[in-house]
């Protein structure tokens, strides 16, 4: 049954952002029927390319982002940290999922962390707000050593991270903040790091993909692997426990620390697709770009039983060069972001391999 929420195949919708992350959605967009236009600082950028249109001007542009927004039928974002004002700006001329509200929360770790734990009701590391060195030695004493001190916005991959094993490492941790706002964050002896990507649509349903378990290396991702070992239900209660407190509309991750005792605390959350949910490409059942165009645009959700289980593996700078040799590997499946420019650290793409069936 349909609803006046839902989108009809020919709509368009609108992305703010141009990386991979938006090339993705325009591909699954693309599937269902729908025009993608782009809205990216950049020209020709990786989602521009496979898109029906684009906008190239500054985020801070909000008559252009007025003028975009009011070409598409609904408007998402492929990365959080769209500025808030533009995201406003989109929402005044269409229906923006997720919402502002997950953006303002997601782009300040204090707000996140304490959104998680006093609204949505779900556990964190301890915190303390940091805004001086004097404030950041009351916070160590409170909080203990070792502790991990973090800008409040705009860090991601291991950036804006600073870990204080000792006293002497307060004065050279505040100096890297370089008086940024903060937030101390007790550190946590955690066994593994696991996520769960799940989807809300725009009337409540969700969907949750299994369990996945990520390697990081050097402070990116490395792989990500499903099905994890053990029960995923309680991840995916608390993700979509999240979601619900923040009315939220999409495809989310959410990121955990598994104790050792097996209980889960939240690292943090992605208001977006996202890097751990590539494998479900290739899985046998409905992706996380495709997901989260369903969600948007007010379809049914679709399957999230993989057939397969699989592991991820990111292509960081020239790993991707290694396109041939992993094109002749068999049950692997290659995506590539098509990125001009190769440089240490950037992410170029990943690829999906099948390791065996999806336990029953």
């Amino acid at each position: 049954m349909t609803t006046d929420l839902t989108l009809a195949p020919g709509s368009t919708i609108g992305i703010l952002g141009g990386g991979q992350l938006g090339r993705m959605l325009s591909l699954a967009a693309s599937r269902l029927g729908f025009d993608c236009h782009i809205y990216d600082p950049s020209w020709a950028g990786p989602a521009a390319r496979v898109s029906a249109g684009q906008t190239n001007s500054a985020y801070d542009n909000v008559d252009a982002i007025r003028a975009f927004a009011k070409h598409c039928d609904v408007v998402t974002y492929e990365f959080e940290n769209v500025p808030a004002q533009s995201a406003k700006m989109a929402a005044s001329a269409a229906p923006l999922h997720p919402g502002v509200r997950a953006l303002d929360v997601a782009q300040d770790r204090l707000k996140e962390k304490t959104f998680i734990r006093d609204i949505a009701k779900v556990p964190v590391a301890n915190f303390e707000p940091v805004n001086s060195v004097h404030e950041l030695r009351r916070a160590v004493k409170h909080l203990g050593l070792p502790c991990v001190l973090k800008t409040r916005r705009f860090g991601y991959d291991g950036k804006g991270q600073y870990i204080l094993r000792s006293e002497d490492d307060i004065a050279p941790a505040w100096a890297a903040m370089k008086d940024a706002p903060a937030i101390l964050e007790q550190f946590v002896p955690f066994r593994r790091e696991v996520s769960v990507i799940a989807a809300r649509g725009v009337t409540g349903e969700t969907a949750a993909y299994p369990l996945v378990e990520n390697v990081h290396k050097n402070h990116i991702l490395h792989t990500s692997t499903v099905p994890a070992s053990g029960d995923g239900g309680a991840a995916q209660g608390l993700a979509i426990q999240i979601m619900s407190a923040l009315e939220y509309v999409g495809v989310m991750a959410t990121e955990f620390f598994e104790m050792e005792d097996g209980s889960l605390i939240v690292n943090e959350i992605a208001p977006r697709v996202h890097n751990s949910g590539h494998w479900t490409q290739d899985a046998g059942c409905v992706d996380q770009f495709e997901l989260h165009i369903r969600a948007i645009a007010g379809w049914p959700l679709g399957d999230v039983v993989p057939s397969h289980a699989m592991l991820m593996t990111n292509l960081i700078g020239d790993e991707a060069e290694s396109w041939r040799t992993l094109a002749d590997s068999p049950k692997t499946f290659i995506h590539l972001y098509g990125k001009k420019e190769s440089r240490e650290g950037r992410k170029m793409g990943h690829v999906n391999q099948i390791i065996g069936p999806y336990p029953a």
